[in-house]
């Protein structure tokens, strides 16, 4: 008997994924927990496992292709002559259906003119081109901006004039792409930064560390974590632009940069307000292990409300980072100068957020917390 494989959700705010990875075709076996495809959001790059043994008798949709949550990926059978069914099959529970899902031209159509689909009525199963024009056919007044307003990550390039071939870009590069262009296309991105005496932080660490029996003093979790009790404190930093909208974010999710061979993953510790220090930096270890082995849970690589990132490590003096989609700030560590000062940055959403207020950021952020009472300075 068929069995369907569906589409996994990724993050709880998409119900809808790009189909970026298959590598399985129709015929082949797989076993169960074998990788058979890739699936992205803005956020992040999730492989599909197989969830039994079988032959693969169906892949649904197209390689690029937008899919919803929940819908039907491929179909397995037990022998590689079974029938797949002839329609997807119903989506999981939480799927979009399929009337609200536009066509794939429908779609880049209503990025162009900053339209929802709701908004339009469909005259078939799903939300075609036609239906758009229509409707703005019968709203002349509306003043629809031309199809040359599209964003620019809309506009199709040319092949450069030079001898070569176009190439697959892998998952993970799909993620950066995505990335990227948020940051271009949606973001408002400003930059600041301020010089601040990096010896308070070093020898606080390392009291921290000589405390704690640690083998090296934690400097940038503790940074890190200073920077989650100021999101907690100022919620203004802890939250994005969303359709418009001021979307405040409830938990903070800590996002942070993980370089791990010449792969940069952009990973998560989920709801670390509510982590004491040790537990924060318990958990960024362990998930820096697991980036270095590319063994990531998909929750640890998406829902970032707010980040940091450090290139101390290389001896960077500065650095002018990419904002994570949906967030409002990410801080920039840097290595001291020979001066023996340092600098923190700051890029971030000026939709949001003005230079003041990204400078009362870093002025707190460059001071440790104070000593607990009974401690010493």
């Amino acid at each position: 008997m068929p069995h369907p494989l569906h589409v996994p959700r990724v993050n709880n705010n998409d119900d809808q994924v790009t189909i970026v990875e298959l590598a399985v075709k129709d015929g082949d076996f797989v076993s169960k927990g074998q990788i058979v495809g890739a699936v992205e959001t803005d956020k992040a790059v999730l492989e599909v496992e197989a969830d039994r043994d079988g032959y693969v008798l169906k892949i649904v949709p197209a390689l690029k292709a937008q899919a919803a949550v929940g819908s039907v990926l491929l179909w397995l059978g037990d022998s590689a002559e079974e029938a797949a069914p002839i329609e997807g099959g119903p989506p999981v529970a939480g799927a979009s259906g399929p009337r609200e899902r536009p066509t794939a031209g429908a779609r880049e159509r209503l990025k162009e003119l900053g339209l929802r689909a709701e908004q339009i009525p469909a005259a078939g199963e799903r939300l075609t081109e036609k239906d758009i024009e229509a409707w703005l056919a019968a709203r002349p007044r509306a003043g629809a901006p031309a199809r040359s307003d599209a964003p620019p990550s809309e506009r199709r390039e040319r092949a450069p004039d030079v001898a070569g071939e176009f190439q697959d870009l892998s998952p993970e590069e799909h993620g950066m792409l995505a990335t990227v262009l948020w940051h271009r296309d949606q973001a408002a991105a400003g930059y600041i930064e301020t010089e601040y005496d990096p010896a308070p932080w070093e020898n606080h660490a390392k009291r921290y560390a000589e405390e704690n029996r640690l083998l090296m003093p934690p400097l940038m979790p503790l940074m890190a974590h200073r920077l989650v009790e100021l999101a907690s404190t100022n919620q203004r930093i802890n939250c994005a632009i969303v359709d418009n909208r001021r979307y405040q974010y409830g938990p903070v999710n800590l996002g942070f940069t993980v370089q791990s061979g010449r792969m940069l993953y952009l990973t998560v510790v989920r709801d670390a307000n509510r982590l004491e220090t040790k537990a924060f930096i318990d958990a960024m270890g362990d998930i820096q292990r697991r980036a270095m082995t590319h063994k990531l849970l998909p929750s640890e690589m998406s829902g970032a409300t707010i980040a940091f990132t450090s290139m101390a490590r290389w001896n960077v003096s500065r650095h002018v980072p990419i904002l994570p989609p949906q967030t409002g700030l990410i801080v920039a560590h840097s290595a001291p100068r020979g001066t023996g000062r340092a600098v923190l940055g700051a890029s971030y959403d000026h939709r949001l957020l003005s230079g003041f207020d990204v400078v009362q950021v870093l002025q707190a952020l460059a001071q440790p917390p104070a000593p607990a009472t009974g401690e010493k300075a």
